[in-house]
């Protein structure tokens, strides 16, 4: 389940020689949505040799997609006050969507809620109103939130300790897996939740929200998986997983089924799952695959600056710098994928060649909410997966020869039991650094 896909193309006016090679590298950047280049051409570059405009918008989308609201807000705050004749309507929209974002992010919703009512009555006046109903529900979530405090964290004990078992799902026969909390309570009530860092928003289904007593809240939400599935916005007063407790979780309330019979006999394990939007909060979690629990420390330790090998992507979903037999690329950290993990088109057709002559075919059916994909897919055997500082070769990855339409399945996927390779994988999403233990 994704977040807003936001969707960027700057235009940038160049003024001398020594500027165009700088300020179209950054637009080149930021239209590609590479945020470490863009990354690395800002901190390596002199800030008065960049257009002013540029130099803004670079921080708010730095403090963006690497989960840096302490430097994104401020960024947008002069953005909007300084440099808004720059904004198109799209790159308006665009900006006030992440800006609310990371108000959010940071406890501030009653501010995210006032910057999107005005961004709102803005845009009504030149855009239909069906265009603008993703942003009226992000809205009407904000305002939801004001009357709480979201993600009020407690740990008892020296750092937390989240017990997970790795079950089957699928076919018994196709030997995939996901990950389970087995110590949790949602109001008091005992659950087994499913973690999926694909997630990009928590997913309780309608049945199970009435059960536990989930609050509904005046919002509506739409969930991305094959299709779009829409549902209402709910809040847990209370999650407990293991040792950790959180006050105030919201949930998207939404139909999780993909509408195909074979498919949805195995459904009940995505029923309520909780992903990144709970690790942002938590700061620091380790999967521990030998011991199987989650490990959080007790206060997470302050930014060290080094340069992050994680960020977010268009749809906010969690992406590593890694490389696949040598061939670097961006894989997005999906434990909600039940097997080694695929790969898009653009592997595919710089890879066409050996993919064809030397790897087998199959149709992979790929189920979602909403639906089920059917894909010609290659299964590259004994690929060299390195990431976060470590090495191990993956059995298979399925490479997929087309891409779906929209935005779903258009990233690079690293599977559960891709993960479950290492003995160790750690998300330190203070730094944004992703990193293994074999």
């Amino acid at each position: 389940m994704k977040k807003p896909v936001l969707l960027l193309t700057v235009t940038v006016l160049i003024m001398s020689a020594k500027a165009q090679s700088v300020d179209e590298r950054i637009g080149a950047a930021m239209n590609a949505s590479d945020n470490f280049g863009l990354y690395d051409i800002y901190y390596s570059t002199p800030k008065d040799s960049i257009n002013p405009f540029l130099e803004v918008f670079s921080r708010c989308m730095i403090g963006n997609r690497f989960n840096r609201p302490d430097l994104s807000i401020e960024a947008f705050d002069e953005l909007f006050k300084t440099r808004s004749e720059h904004l198109d309507l799209n790159l308006f929209l665009s900006s006030s969507v992440m800006y609310a974002m990371d108000l959010s992010r940071v406890g501030r919703n009653d501010e995210a809620y006032s910057l999107l009512s005005s961004v709102l009555s803005s845009a009504y006046r030149a855009v239909d109103s069906a265009t603008l109903v993703p942003y009226a529900n992000m809205a009407a979530q904000y305002k939801a939130l004001t009357k709480y405090s979201p993600y009020r964290i407690s740990i008892d004990g020296e750092k937390g300790i989240v017990p997970f078992d790795t079950v089957r799902a699928g076919k018994m026969e196709s030997e995939q897996y996901l990950m389970q909390i087995t110590d949790a309570q949602i109001n008091g009530t005992p659950v087994r939740i499913t973690f999926d860092t694909g997630a990009g928003v928590n997913v309780i289904t309608d049945s199970l929200a009435k059960a536990y007593g989930l609050e509904f809240l005046d919002a509506d939400v739409a969930a991305t998986g094959v299709e779009s599935s829409a549902g209402r916005y709910a809040l847990a007063r209370e999650l407990t997983l293991g040792n950790v407790t959180v006050k105030d979780v919201p949930f998207y309330v939404i139909d999780v089924r993909s509408h195909n019979e074979k498919a949805d006999r195995y459904i009940d394990v995505l029923n309520l799952i909780v992903g990144s939007e709970l690790m942002l909060q938590l700061k620091d979690v380790t999967l521990d695959f030998r011991a199987k629990e989650m490990q959080i420390p007790r206060n997470a330790a302050a930014p060290s600056h080094v340069r992050p090998n994680m960020c977010f992507s268009t749809g906010m979903n969690l992406l590593a710098a890694a490389e696949i037999n040598r061939q670097p690329l961006l894989i997005k950290l999906d434990s909600g994928d039940a097997g080694y993990g695929r790969l898009n088109k653009d592997f595919f057709e710089a890879n066409r060649e050996y993919l064809t002559l030397h790897c087998q075919s199959d149709t992979v059916n790929q189920a979602g909410v909403g639906g089920v994909w059917s894909v010609l897919c290659y299964t590259l055997p004994d690929a060299t997966l390195t990431l976060g500082g470590n090495s191990v070769k993956v059995p298979s990855v399925a490479v997929q020869t087309e891409q779906h339409h929209g935005h779903y399945m258009e990233e690079n996927n690293l599977g559960i039991k891709s993960m479950m390779l290492f003995r160790k994988v750690r998300f330190n999403l203070v730094d944004m650094v992703f990193s293994t233990e074999l």
